[in-house]
């Protein structure tokens, strides 16, 4: 019988061997305990850097957990209610308009967004996206946006609200999931309500508490050499370094847009204390950010079976959505052995982190490969992780 340990080093090295990944790191918490950490290649293959345990990574969307565990900070102390709308923190949403279905002209919302639209994809605000004209639009609001940082302009985070704001939505709020922006418009409320910047009520309220040190929407230049590279596969195959900015987000010490949905750093440590957190029912090591309650309702599939039509990701089938995260509602759809109420998220680079509570299980697995979403190997990966389980 094969050791879980041999098991996770074979295959992790073997997509690094393989040239999927430059480098790729690893860690499983279970009950508390270190069950497994590896790390294999590169953070960094043109400077030499090996991927090791305090390699810095970009998290994209894995940033959407820890906003929703923000808004309902928020939430617990009366500050914010979920069913809010948005236009009451941010005008520019009063009054917005909706993409007509026939693709021809644009028409009144029949309601305005609330933050439970935001917190669950229902929105009708999209990403940028060519295949509707609301994405078109949005990928214009965006490049106009980078580009005025890259002119030396200052572009925060209510800056990037208040122009998403102006794109009409794709469909009536609601009606239906769909992927976008709505968790970087939470960063915005998130500020209005707190009078602090994002980045500063993140480090405040979740990173200090947790000891999160190396986790924010900046690398400081004494850390740069932890920072991993991230990379672009071509159609030939070759992982070439990735340049630009994907959806707005710069890691410089002078950033302005903390990017709600995608702008986040970290570590391997600092999201398992996150995650163990999480599975701790909003305590970790002694420090309780938010109610047992609380994590309850944020951890329980929120979309109705019509919204849920909506959401049909090869990386969430038998899963529902609610608080920015997958939900597992049905393992066999699912074809995964984890246990209903899993949940967490992946980001554009890779990344994945799976939070179980009734197994009190943390997986987290990192790469840097940009446009990769969930991996068939992260599914292998989890697979073994699950059927390591003994007790």
């Amino acid at each position: 019988m094969f050791e879980y340990k041999e098991i996770m080093d074979k295959l992790i090295a073997g997509e690094v061997a393989e040239g999927g990944v430059k480098g790729a790191s690893a860690l499983v918490l279970h009950k508390g305990k270190e069950i497994y950490y590896n790390a294999f290649g590169f953070a960094d293959a043109e400077r030499g850097i090996p991927m090791q345990r305090d390699t810095i990574i970009h998290l994209y969307s894995m940033t959407k957990p820890v906003t929703a565990a923000a808004v309902m900070i928020l939430a617990e102390r009366g500050e914010l209610d979920v069913w809010d709308e948005a236009s009451r923190y941010f005008p520019e949403f009063r009054n917005s308009t909706v993409w007509s279905d026939d693709g021809q002209c644009e028409i009144p919302a029949e309601r305005e967004i609330t933050i439970w639209d935001l917190l669950n994809m229902t929105s009708g605000i999209p990403y940028p996206d060519g295949a509707h004209e609301p994405g078109r639009r949005m990928n214009k609001v965006l490049r106009e946006l980078i580009a005025r940082r890259e002119r030396g302009e200052i572009v925060d985070t209510q800056e990037y609200v208040r122009q998403i704001a102006a794109v009409p939505l794709c469909f009536q709020p609601g009606n239906r999931w769909m992927y976008g922006f709505s968790a970087d418009i939470l960063g915005g409320i998130i500020e209005v309500v707190s009078g602090k910047k994002f980045g500063r009520f993140l480090r405040e309220e979740i990173f200090e508490p947790l000891g999160m040190a190396d986790t924010g929407f900046f690398v400081p230049k004494e850390k740069l050499g932890r920072f991993a590279q991230y990379y672009d596969m071509t159609p030939e195959g070759e992982l070439k370094i990735h340049t630009g900015s994907h959806l707005g987000e710069y890691y410089g010490e002078d950033v302005a847009f903390e990017s709600g949905g995608a702008g986040l750093v970290s570590t391997l440590d600092d999201y398992g204390r996150f995650a163990s957190m999480m599975v701790g029912k909003g305590t970790y090591n002694g420090k309780r950010i938010l109610g047992r309650k609380t994590v309850e309702f944020m951890t329980r599939n929120q979309l109705t079976p019509e919204q849920r039509r909506s959401m049909n990701w090869y990386s969430t089938k038998g899963y529902g959505y609610g608080c920015l995260m997958r939900v597992l509602i049905d393992p066999a759809e699912a074809g995964t052995n984890a246990s209903l109420g899993e949940h967490g998220w992946d980001g554009w680079t890779g990344n994945y982190v799976t939070m179980d509570p009734s197994e009190d299980l943390v997986f987290l697995y990192f790469i840097q490969r940009c446009g990769a979403g969930m991996t068939p190997m992260v599914r292998k990966l989890r697979s073994a992780t699950y059927g390591a389980l003994r007790e």
